[in-house]
């Protein structure tokens, strides 16, 4: 028997448990420790390699200080995304400093500076602006 591609479910539930946990400040062993698995394990959660078990997710929601549904929140939005093609918002959320980019983004107040970000992201990552995701505005044609 191959390889089983994970479960869709189990990689936004393991998504989900690391953006908590990034929100939260713990590291994957901290998140281990607390939770009582190793990090290695916690490390398949998050990529959904390991389904997590309705035990061991309480557990998780518990020392994250989340309920558990906020795990499974949005599900019909994210499926609307993925029958458009588009990357889920999850899945962007869930790469390294994506938070903490996010979390310093949210503290800029000046919405010239906003888009100015936006745009030296996008350019430096060589990507097109796509209008169903939207931003505040369009991206400026200067260049």
């Amino acid at each position: 028997m191959g390889s089983k591609k994970p479960d869709l479910i189990d990689v936004e539930v393991g998504q989900r448990i690391r953006i908590q946990r990034l929100a939260a400040g713990l590291s994957q062993s901290e998140l281990a420790e607390r939770v009582g698995v190793t990090f290695q394990q916690i490390q398949k959660y998050e990529k959904g390699a390991n389904r997590v078990g309705a035990g061991r997710l309480t557990k998780i929601a518990r020392v994250l200080n989340v309920p558990v549904g906020s795990f499974f929140d949005g599900r019909e939005e994210i499926d609307q995304v993925a029958q458009q093609g588009l990357e889920s918002p999850l899945a962007a959320m869930a790469q390294p400093y994506a938070y903490r980019l996010l979390r310093a983004y949210a503290t800029i107040s000046d919405p010239g500076l906003r888009q100015t970000i936006v745009d030296f992201v996008e350019r430096a990552a060589g990507q097109a602006y796509v209008a169903s995701v939207g931003p505040e505005r369009p991206p400026s044609r200067r260049h």
